[in-house]
C-alpha cells in the first residue's frame, strides 16, 4: 500500500507541481518534437525511484516512466480542442492504473476476488442507480409540470443541475452508510440557501414548486435507496 502511495506522490509532483505551464503549452504545440515531453517522462522515473528508495525498483521506475511518456504521447497525438477535457480524465485514469499494476507486480500482490462479494454488488448497484438512471426517472416524473421559464434561455452551466443532483444523492448515500443522518439535513439546508436567491429573483411560483418537487424527489429516492442498500449490506454482513 505504501508503495502505491509513494508512486502516487511521485505522479502528483511530476504531473502537476513540477510541470510548468510553459512545458504543457510546448508539448501541445510541438507534440513528440517537444523536448519537454522527454524531460517530463524522465522526471517521473527519477521521482518514482527516489521516493521508493530501493535500488531494485530502478527497472520498474524506468518502465513507469516509459509508460507515462507513452500515455502522454497518445493524449497529445489524438486530443482536440473539444476533447481536451475527456483526454485529461482518460490520461489520469491510465496513469493511476499503470501505478497500480506496477506496484502490484513489484510487491507480488495478487488480486483478491473475495472483494467482489454480495456486499460489493449491492453497493455498486445503489451507486449506479443514484446516478443517471435516477436523473432520468426524476426528469420524466416532473416533465408534466415544466414551467415556462424553464424553456427560456438562461445563463446556467450546461447539465449543471444534472451533475448537482447526482452528487447530492451520492452524498446522501454516503451519509446514510456512515451513520451521519444529520449531514443530510445540512446538505438539504445548504442547497435551499443557494436556491433561495434564484427563486426569489425569478418570482415564479411554478418554478419554485418545480424545483421543490425535483429536490424532494431526489433526496427521497436517495434516502430510500440508501436505507435499502444499508439493509442489504447488513443482511450479508
Amino acid at each position: 500500500m505504501i508503495l502505491f502511495v509513494k508512486l502516487l506522490l511521485a505522479h502528483l509532483l511530476g504531473d502537476f507541481l513540477l510541470q510548468p505551464n510553459a512545458w504543457v503549452l510546448d508539448k501541445e504545440n510541438k507534440k513528440q518534437k517537444s523536448i519537454y515531453l522527454y524531460v517530463h517522462t524522465f522526471l517521473h522515473g527519477i521521482l518514482a525511484w527516489l521516493l521508493v528508495g530501493e535500488i531494485a525498483f530502478g527497472w520498474f521506475a524506468l518502465l513507469l516512466a516509459l509508460t507515462h511518456g507513452g500515455i502522454d504521447f497518445m493524449k497529445l497525438r489524438f486530443q482536440k480542442k473539444k476533447t481536451k477535457r475527456n483526454w485529461f480524465v482518460a490520461d489520469q485514469i491510465l496513469h493511476l492504473i499503470t501505478i497500480l499494476i506496477i506496484a502490484g507486480i513489484y510487491q507480488n500482490v495478487s488480486i483478491d476476488c473475495a472483494i467482489f462479494n454480495n456486499q460489493f454488488w449491492i453497493l455498486l448497484t445503489g451507486i449506479l442507480f443514484l446516478s443517471k438512471p435516477t436523473s432520468i426517472i426524476i426528469r420524466n416524473i416532473i416533465s408534466v409540470w415544466t414551467p415556462e421559464s424553464k424553456n427560456k434561455k438562461d445563463d446556467s452551466l450546461q447539465n449543471a443541475g444534472n451533475y448537482i443532483g447526482i452528487l447530492e444523492r451520492l452524498f446522501v448515500l454516503c451519509f446514510i452508510l456512515t451513520g451521519h443522518f444529520e449531514a443530510i439535513g445540512f446538505l438539504l439546508a445548504a442547497k435551499s440557501i443557494f436556491r433561495f436567491g434564484d427563486l426569489k429573483e425569478a418570482k415564479d411560483r411554478k418554478l419554485t414548486e418545480y424545483v421543490l418537487i425535483g429536490t424532494l424527489l431526489s433526496f427521497g429516492i436517495a434516502l430510500l435507496t440508501g436505507l435499502l442498500v444499508q439493509l442489504g449490506l447488513l443482511h450479508f454482513f
